[in-house]
């Protein structure tokens, strides 16, 4: 149970807190109406490390060391010269065993990407709130359309049988926006689950079933900004807990900057201080108190919530050495921890820059400590290559071969999330003008390349949708998700043929590659493309596979004595996904279009 707040207090956060952490000290904020005026101790002598309070008299920041690690009850008292006003419980709970040994995410997984506003309606009693604004409206496409928690606890059934392991939803936070609050990036409470997608016990509900089914729960945690209607944003502690201008002032989205050893202070000041848009007031990490907070709030939920990963969106948009600060309070409570942080960069250098223990960030003498980053790089030419017939000199396959080619920049390469599309942007089924062969191909490289793959809701039953026409094409409700939909593409009897096609290649493919640790974790030797094609093997001392895609509109034939490094001694390969084994002395002979993965046999 969370303690309920006394008179005058209107909030405390962290609401309780767990007992037996790594970092035994936490800052207890304390939030209501000249608040200030009192003196605070503790029932516990040597509990209170420090007090802190600011030009806002409605907040105390209280500091405590936790020093045992089993639950416990508090008393906080408030006195005003030598008189108690009142005491406040505050509650330290046990932690689950094993904790702080908890495994992140990793390359054997597979990671579903949902926007739960989108994906299913399972309680329509949640559709409309009373204490939050914007209200249901399904025909409005940048509107909420009532997807929620329960929607997708109903379908994790579904979700599992793609031959995913892990989910990312889209923030489940409090955004109280007037309008577009659907996609929950403009948070309004950072420690509540937003009353329209469910309660923070449905979250923990959903955490529990799916590791029951043992697969993982990734939150999308967001440190760069809130939403205009946080309720510290409109009472905030300091001057300085939101970067503010004398006229708004926009980030002009330049990360280079940051690195860029030629940039102009102002240009990197507007950058990491300037707003995402007007409703997303920019938090200042450099502020001890911001990130401090931001801080002991991932990690609240980490341990409420019981989760496996972290994504860290914009996390390039804030102060580099506080992001460094928050990742590795995080990593150093969870060392078996995995976040990924969103770097929308094309350029590997830049992206490598991002990663924990780059070698290019050491030439600012940086670490950000952060495991993971996207490869955006990757997505990029995942969306085009297939268009491309004409496999020339940096065309075709050759732009996915080069992109590989920079696999020595990353610390891991191994830990990259890898992807072809997601919410920010072109479907992938649209860029390719819904040519399942085309889909296919970019699949087959998610699954068989180094990295985590992910994928993004309903492209497995061929969703589509174009960017430039507004992030709600590219974030169309699941058919099947809301009572009285046409189509329910989540039952194998109602898919149309093409999502039947669309869905059993896809969910053939990702399930087979759980059972492939050569994937997971083998090492790759790739060859560059004579045509438009490429050949590349994944192997291990025991196991290899050779994957070959034709992105050519014709078949073609391959000689192996080019490939004989690889080969080796394997005399067959068994063709995955057809009842086929191939000599490979003989040519391998691909279609137009396709692919072949043959697992090497002796």
């Amino acid at each position: 149970m969370i303690s309920k707040p006394q008179l005058p207090i209107q909030r405390i956060e962290p609401p309780f807190w767990y007992a037996g952490m790594q970092n035994k000290e936490l800052e207890i904020l304390f939030y209501g109406k000249n608040i200030g005026q009192y003196c605070v101790s503790a029932s516990e002598s040597g509990l209170i490390r420090k007090v802190t309070k600011t030009e806002n008299s409605n907040y105390i920041f209280v500091t405590v060391v936790v020093k045992w690690d089993y639950a416990k009850d508090v008393f906080f008292i408030f006195k005003r010269n030598t008189k108690t006003i009142f005491t406040q419980k505050y509650s330290f709970k046990q932690r689950r065993e094993g904790s702080a040994e908890r495994k992140g995410f990793d390359s054997s997984d597979v990671i579903y990407l949902l926007m739960p506003d989108r994906f299913a309606n399972g309680n329509g009693v949640n559709n409309n709130d009373k204490n939050t604004v914007e209200k249901y409206n399904r025909e409005l496409p940048g509107g909420r359309h009532g997807g929620d928690i329960n929607g997708i606890i109903q379908h994790l059934d579904y979700i599992e049988s793609i031959g995913v392991t892990a989910i990312w939803s889209t923030p489940l936070c409090e955004d109280d926006e007037e309008e577009y609050s659907y996609h929950s990036y403009a948070q309004s409470d950072v420690y509540k689950v937003d009353p329209r997608f469910g309660t923070n016990e449905d979250y923990v509900r959903l955490s529990a079933s799916l590791h029951k089914r043992g697969m993982k729960l990734i939150h999308d945690y967001v440190t760069n900004h809130w939403g205009l209607a946080h309720w510290i944003v409109k009472d905030p502690p300091t001057k300085d807990w939101i970067n503010t201008f004398e006229d708004y002032l926009q980030t002009n989205h330049k990360r280079t900057t940051v690195l860029d050893v030629n940039a102009a202070k102002i240009d990197r000041k507007q950058c990491i201080e300037g707003w995402f848009v007007p409703t997303m007031p920019d938090l200042n990490i450099t502020n001890p108190l911001v990130l401090k907070y931001l801080t002991q709030n991932a990690v609240w939920w980490i341990e409420y919530a019981n989760l496996d990963g972290l994504r860290i969106d914009t996390f390039n948009y804030a102060e580099p050495k506080q992001m460094a600060q928050w990742t590795k309070a995080i990593m150093d409570e969870y060392p078996n921890f995995n976040m990924v942080g969103e770097i929308t960069q094309r350029n590997h250098g830049i992206l490598a820059y991002w990663q924990k223990d780059s070698k290019t960030g050491q030439i600012h003498d940086y670490n950000s400590n952060l495991p993971s980053v996207m490869d955006f790089a990757l997505c990029d030419f995942l969306q085009m290559v297939f268009n491309e017939d004409d496999g020339s000199w940096d065309r075709g396959m050759t732009r996915i071969y080069d992109s590989l080619t920079f696999d020595f920049l990353y610390p891991n390469a191994f830990n990259l999330m890898i992807f072809a599309e997601n919410h920010d942007s072109k479907r992938l089924n649209y860029c390719y003008n819904f040519d399942v062969r085309k889909y296919k191909m970019a699949m087959v490289i998610l699954a068989t390349v180094r990295g985590i793959p992910q994928l993004y809701y309903g492209s497995e039953i061929g969703m589509g949708g174009d960017q430039y026409l507004g992030d709600a094409d590219i974030r169309q409700d699941f058919p099947g998700g809301w009572d009285g939909d046409e189509i329910n593409a989540f039952k194998p009897e109602e898919r149309t043929e093409l999502q039947r096609e669309y869905f059993d290649f896809t969910a053939k493919l990702f399930n087979w590659r759980k059972t492939k640790s050569v994937i997971h974790y083998g090492k790759t030797t790739h060859y560059i493309p004579e045509g438009n094609e490429y050949v590349y093997f994944r192997y291990t001392e025991s196991e290899t596979l050779m994957v070959v895609i034709n992105n050519s509109i014709e078949s073609i034939s391959l000689s192996t004595v080019r490939f004989k490094e690889n080969i080796g001694d394997y005399t067959i390969g068994k063709v995955v996904f057809e009842d086929v084994i191939l000599d490979l002395k003989e040519d391998i002979t691909v279609e137009g279009k396709s692919f072949r993965i043959l697992e090497l046999k002796k």
